[in-house]
């Protein structure tokens, strides 16, 4: 999907971007993707509809980039050179409580998604594509290092592995996910699936 928002974000600095952004997840937060509403956001950032359509082009397309520009730097400089080192690493990138936000907040971004098929497909483009893209180099590394074979079936599933254990931690176990817990589900499943290293 071409980004619709290029060309169009030179009135607004780097700043104030990530302040319109961080306003979306407070409300996002506050009340839910489907109460959401652009007037509501025009009203906390204190900006016009107008230009959050004309920067945006809706709802579906400024949460996915609000949600993406809070992720987008957890991958970077991520290369410790051992892939359970580098699995650790991002485990790492948020704290608890963050992680305690960010799991209720996407898994009420996950239901409204069946219902907003443009929610479905701004997330494809912005979170789900790039994030497995960015798994997958980290996961080539390993492979090219030879801690991985590279015909190793479980190398398809280690993202659908990873977002499992995140999504329903709260599900089955009545608790949020921890950095503890996902350091542990990482040794104990991921890595044994994959053949690497687990210390």
């Amino acid at each position: 999907m071409t980004d619709v928002a290029t060309g169009r974000r030179s009135r607004i600095t780097p700043e104030r971007e990530a302040e319109l952004y961080e306003a979306v997840l407070d409300l996002l937060r506050e009340v839910g993707y489907d109460a959401l509403t652009m007037d509501a956001v025009a009203a906390r950032t204190r900006s016009s509809k107008a230009t959050l359509y004309r920067q945006w082009g809706g709802k579906a397309e400024l949460v996915a980039r609000a949600i993406r520009h809070g992720k987008r730097s957890r991958f970077e400089g991520v290369d410790t050179g051992s892939l359970r080192g580098d699995f650790h690493a991002l485990v790492s990138r948020e704290d608890d409580c963050t992680m305690a936000q960010n799991n209720a907040l996407m898994r009420g971004l996950a239901m409204a998604t069946h219902t907003n098929p443009d929610l479905l497909q701004a997330f494809r483009d912005h979170l789900i594509g790039p994030e497995t893209e960015e798994f997958r180099r980290v996961l080539q590394r390993a492979v090219d290092r030879g801690e991985v074979r590279a015909d190793n079936p479980a190398l398809p599933y280690v993202v659908h592995m990873m977002i499992g254990a995140f999504a329903t931690r709260a599900l089955i176990d009545d608790q949020p996910p921890t950095q503890a817990f996902l350091r542990s589900y990482i040794d104990a499943v991921v890595l044994p699936a994959l053949g690497a290293p687990t210390t």
